[in-house]
């Protein structure tokens, strides 16, 4: 099950984050912050899957973004490290060619692309068009 699921620029500001365990949220400061170095601090040559605590962290970089997703130790990593890149192509295509300023500024769209893809700490969804197709209703009754 995926415990939370972040988005960090290299500064180490977060820029989304889902949780889908109640964590209180000076809690949620503090792990960030040690999850965040945790993942930075390593070179790209290491392995994407770290140990940490009781439970595991799949990320993967984006150029200046890195998404880290925390796991419990059922859930299995490679399928998390293809629903990351499954939810960056899903950006692209509906942002074309996402940037860091898209999400800030449609973080709104952004959680609803995740929401569609994660319910619950469980993935339901991989198909794009799918995913894709609550939003451009919403954009369409915006047009209209």
């Amino acid at each position: 099950m995926i415990k939370f699921f972040l988005m960090v620029n290299k500064q180490g500001q977060t820029r989304l984050s889902r949780y889908y365990e109640h964590v209180e949220i000076n809690k949620r400061t503090v792990l960030e912050a040690e999850v965040i170095k945790n993942c930075l601090s390593r070179s790209k040559d290491e392995c994407s899957f770290v140990e940490y605590k009781d439970f595991k962290l799949v990320y993967r970089q984006y150029a200046a973004l890195f998404i880290v997703v925390g796991i419990d130790q059922t859930e299995n990593e490679m399928a998390v490290y293809e629903l990351i890149h499954n939810f960056v192509e899903v950006l692209d295509k509906y942002f074309s060619r996402v940037s860091e300023l898209d999400i800030m500024f449609n973080l709104d769209r952004v959680h609803i692309i995740l929401d569609e893809m994660v319910l619950n700490g469980c993935i339901v969804e991989t198909n794009r068009n799918r995913i894709l197709a609550p939003l451009f209703v919403l954009d369409k009754v915006a047009e209209g």
